[in-house]
């Protein structure tokens, strides 16, 4: 029997294995997909939010501000990519104003440091000279940031597991019962017995919840599409620009990237359907003519890839953190949306402190708390990328031309802790397939490295695990 069982490998739930890694714990994470990361935390806005937007007294935000103040250390620790750039909301008509000021006020009351309300034109058109003219006042929050949430939320996982916690993947939870002295997980590899249960399912997270409880909660996906540009586009704004509320409607975000390129979206688009995270000719037209309401001459041609994530919107619009008074022993991790990515340190350490408080649990001495990412060559001189080579000629060898990703960070991402096992673990890992051809040319050289560091036959490999199947068959019969 284990300690604590965690249901779900995104953010919140690697936040918390990480965070319960501290301790003497017997934990185990279940994750339905072939690989963390496969949910609302792969396809979000990588925005690390200031605090200004939440309730006052929310405990959405307390943990995003508590969040936003962990991440600079974290990403030091954890060696994950993030820049605190700031962010701008503007507001395109005096009539706005209050609005703009109460934003304001709300983040003072949050804890959110720094803040200032702008209305000098010209010194908001020198620090974003590509802001639309028509800008009265920006809303200037220096602590927002951007993140990689793939490179986060794998770091948070590999953490963990180099920590002590099993990690099991393609295991879907399909029924929870309580039991003497714990809960039994019925899941599609069997049968899972644990003392707790820590309940970080995203969209799904209302099911188990209702599963246990007799005080229902109802989560709605959101389903957000966006429009990814190219990296010649990615200077076009240095902050994240987003847009207040007002006569004009609600807009969409534009922000830079941690890898350069330039991001637009997301919409808003309440949905019945949970596994439905395909884009929608009516989403991206949204996200297109809101685009330019905020930034004049969006280079809109140079966009790459579009992409829509669902995000995990309770009723009451509020984080679920707690043990379930009616369900002892099960501890909900629920209605985590916008700020989840920014808050899921600060989650994490909520989770485990209640864990750490019930079960009573004891500092583990072993803890290492530091994590080394993929070596990424063109942070290397000259002189150390030729030595690097020289010692691994793999590093000489690109796969991927668009990211210039080489043969070496591939197999790093292959065999590093919770290592890439399909197409999309390589490139959430080393970005190979993240460029303008959008995995045209790399994809069959990944899958040969698939094929001859883990034994897969190349029929069976995926792009995403499950049925994803890249080839069915040969095209020539052997004799």
């Amino acid at each position: 029997m284990y300690d604590v069982i965690i249901i779900g490998a995104g953010v919140s739930g690697a936040a918390a294995a990480r965070e319960l890694s501290r301790y003497h714990v017997n934990a185990c994470v279940l994750e339905r997909e072939e690989d963390v990361c496969c949910g609302t935390s792969k396809a979000n806005s990588a925005i690390v939010h200031a605090g200004f937007d939440a309730a006052e007294g929310s405990l959405m935000a307390k943990l995003n501000v508590e969040g936003n103040q962990m991440m600079p250390e974290l990403s030091k620790e954890l060696d994950f990519p993030f820049k605190q750039c700031g962010s701008f909301v503007v507001c395109l008509d005096e009539e706005s104003l209050p609005g703009l000021y109460a934003l304001y006020e709300r983040g003072v009351k949050n804890g959110v440091k720094d803040m200032e309300v702008i209305t000098d034109k010209a010194r908001i058109h020198e620090m974003e000279p590509n802001l639309a003219d028509e800008v009265v006042a920006v809303l200037y929050a220096p602590t927002a940031g951007i993140v990689c949430p793939f490179h986060l939320n794998i770091a948070l996982a590999e953490n963990a597991y180099t920590n002590g916690i099993d990690f099991k993947f393609h295991t879907e939870v399909r029924t929870i019962e309580k039991m003497e002295g714990g809960w039994r997980l019925q899941t599609s590899q069997g049968t899972y017995e644990t003392r707790y249960v820590v309940n970080a399912a995203g969209v799904h997270a209302d099911k188990f919840h209702n599963m246990v409880s007799a005080e229902k909660i109802h989560i709605t996906p959101r389903r957000g599409d966006y429009c990814l540009l190219d990296k010649s586009a990615g200077s076009h704004v240095s902050r994240t620009i987003f847009a207040l509320p007002g006569k004009y409607g609600k807009g969409v975000l534009v922000s830079p990237t941690v890898h350069g390129n330039l991001i637009v979206g997301p919409t808003a688009i309440d949905i019945e359907d949970k596994e439905a995270t395909a884009t929608t000719r009516a989403g991206l037209d949204e996200v297109i003519t809101k685009a330019g309401m905020n930034v004049k001459d969006l280079p809109m041609r140079q966009v790459i890839t579009s992409f829509a994530g669902l995000r995990a919107h309770e009723d009451n619009h509020e984080f679920i953190i707690k043990e379930l008074p009616d369900a002892p022993g099960f501890v909900d991790c629920a209605g985590i949306e916008s700020p989840g990515l920014t808050s899921c340190p600060a989650i994490g350490k909520m989770v485990a402190e209640i864990l750490r408080e019930k079960l009573s649990l004891t500092p583990n001495p072993d803890f290492k708390g530091e994590r080394k990412g993929l070596l990424d060559p063109d942070t290397l001189t000259k002189e150390e990328r030729a030595e690097l080579i020289r010692k691994d000629p793999a590093y000489g060898n690109i796969i991927c031309r668009c990211e210039m990703v080489t043969e070496g960070e591939i197999l790093d991402a292959i065999h590093r802790p919770l290592g890439a096992k399909s197409l999309d673990g390589i490139k959430r890992r080393t970005r190979a397939g993240m460029g303008r051809c959008q995995a045209g040319f790399c994809s069959p050289r990944s899958m040969e490295l698939l094929h001859r560091e883990l034994g897969i036959p190349m029929t069976e490999i995926t792009k995403s695990g499950g049925a994803s199947k890249i080839a069915v068959g040969t095209n020539k019969d052997r004799i």
